[in-house]
């Protein structure tokens, strides 16, 4: 849901914060005061056009932010930045982002209705979920089946071509392991261990000569050892050196050893050059290898592993290519006999659908109007439309083609009433065109129990609406001659019944309007406490 929404700069608005709560918040204000400019900062957020004319006058830029609630708990923040000149910038939690990243986002948290191109449920494969979900139109074998019949069509494409392309994969694919088994690749860190080799053999006089220097240091006339045990000499018997005379003899002892490995290790090295000639001529075998066949020999072993699966397919193309026909032949059918059921399953699940949503358009004065569902094409009948029929004379047509924004966002209210997931917010505008009186108490009744599962937002002229919602949100516009400056105030209690006294008798302190407004808000505050 929609916690808070902050615009600048934008149209008549110059700066205005809204928080924003569960259930119905509804925007009222009088004509031109800026009401449509919040929504049209939503439609920012969720990847709407952008365009300078939107930035106020005299404002380098405008900028909308919005913080979201995703259904996760998790939060989210989107911001829109448009400069007076230049494009527009999008950004996701603070991070420059492309304004399609905030509409793929914003598709799954707010649904916009009221303006066509922003209504999810006018597109057809939106339509056809809605069916299914409202069917309880089991996809799974479906998917499956179709999941199947692509894995064995791209295994069949993948086979090789014609017969001269696969000649000339298999030379290529016979090289390739031939030369990756003769080189005998079993230990994916034989590069690190050889690199050690080769530094070891490559220094080894080196190494004997240091070896054997350290070695007389140590163990030769006037050595460590001999200067050691003259010290020792000088020390022995004098009682307060006992504890000095004993560490130096360990001292003495710890570097007899030392001197013995000394001569082992100096023993252990040879200097072979035809040995370190081989090492070098391998590590040079392994990086030819690693350059042509992966990062590292790991790699390199795995993909000697798949060539070899590869060339053997190859060369048994026939009888692969048979198999996987037979099983493609059989996938297929099951792809017919889950198409079929779905398709079935549709076509009896549409009457019931538009059924459900006929239910609730009388009351939203669209008395004489009916919803059908058309379920068309080949199994598993893909072909989804919902079509829309105003009165008993006029054409059916989809529901994209309905002309009439206020008609077309009842009918928006009715499917939304029917179905219960979607995005979390919803926003109608123009939802009261052309109603008034007990369809325009019916139309605030609906938003209402629909902001029993959802958080919904409406633009609305009308007090029988207004008094629905759990949050007033007001719309006002000063002007001093010289600009227009709106503000978006939360109003409650004797501030809300001046508004609606306002939307009622074109003035907030009449008395008539006032007893009108106090009896609307007490009627939507019973009728809500039966929802």
């Amino acid at each position: 849901m929609l916690l808070e929404l902050s615009v600048q700069n934008l149209g008549v608005i110059e700066a205005s914060t809204l928080v924003l709560r569960p259930g119905v918040s509804v925007l009222t204000g009088e004509t031109g005061a800026g009401k449509t400019m919040v929504v049209q900062a939503i439609e920012l957020l969720t990847g709407g056009r952008a365009d300078p004319s939107m930035v106020r006058n005299g404002a380098e830029h405008a900028s909308v932010e919005g913080r979201f609630e995703m259904p996760t708990g998790e939060e989210v923040v989107l911001r829109r930045v448009i400069p007076a000149e230049g494009r527009s910038r999008a950004y996701l939690n603070g991070a420059l982002a492309p304004a399609s990243q905030l509409a793929e986002l914003g598709s799954n948290l707010v649904d916009l209705h009221g303006q066509h191109q922003h209504q999810s449920l006018l597109h057809q494969k939106v339509q056809r979920a809605a069916l299914d979900r409202h069917g309880q139109i089991d996809l799974g074998d479906l998917h499956a089946a179709r999941g199947e019949e692509r894995r064995l069509l791209q295994e069949i494409e993948g086979m090789g071509g014609d017969a001269r392309t696969r000649a000339r994969e298999i030379d290529l694919l016979q090289f390739q392991v031939n030369e990756l088994e003769q080189a005998e690749l079993d230990d994916p860190r034989e590069t690190d261990a050889l690199k050690d080799l080769e530094e070891l053999l490559a220094d080894a006089a080196a190494h004997i000569e240091h070896g054997n220097r350290a070695r007389v240091t140590i163990s030769e006339d006037d050595g460590v050892l001999d200067l050691l045990g003259q010290a020792i000499a000088t020390v022995a018997g004098r009682a307060p050196y006992h504890e000095i005379a004993e560490r130096l003899r360990g001292l003495q002892a710890e570097l007899f050893d030392v001197t013995d490995e000394m001569r082992e290790l100096v023993d252990s090295i040879d200097e072979e050059p035809e040995r370190l000639a081989e090492v070098r001529s391998r590590r040079q075998l392994l990086v030819d290898l690693l350059r042509k066949y992966g990062d590292s020999l790991e790699d390199v072993i795995e993909y000697r592993s798949e060539v070899s699966d590869r060339l053997e397919r190859l060369q048994n193309h026939e009888a692969v290519a048979a198999e996987l026909e037979i099983a493609l032949t059989k996938a297929q059918g099951e792809l017919a006999v889950a198409a079929g059921a779905v398709a079935n399953a549709r076509r009896s699940a549409a009457p019931a659908f538009a059924n459900a949503v006929n239910h609730y358009l009388p009351e939203l004065a669209l008395e004489h109007a009916s919803l059908s569902v058309e379920v068309r094409g080949d199994d598993p009948a893909d072909d989804v439309e919902i079509m829309f029929q105003a009165n008993s004379g006029a054409g059916r047509h989809g529901l994209a083609k309905v002309v009439s924004g206020g008609e077309l966002a009842r009918v928006m209210l009715s499917l939304r009433l029917v179905l219960t997931a979607g995005p979390p917010t919803l926003i109608f505008d123009e939802v009261d065109a052309g109603v008034g009186g007990a369809a325009a108490v019916a139309v605030g009744r609906a938003l209402g129990r629909l902001g029993a599962s959802h958080q919904v937002l409406v633009v609305t002229h009308l007090p029988q609406v207004a008094a629905f919602a759990n949050q007033h949100l007001v719309v006002d516009k000063t002007d001093d001659g010289r600009t227009v400056v709106s503000t978006v105030t939360e109003v409650t209690e004797e501030h809300r019944v001046r508004e609606l006294a306002r939307m009622l008798a074109g003035q907030p302190d009449s008395k008539s309007g006032r007893e009108h407004a106090t009896e609307l808000l007490t009627q939507a505050e019973l009728d809500r406490s039966q929802v």
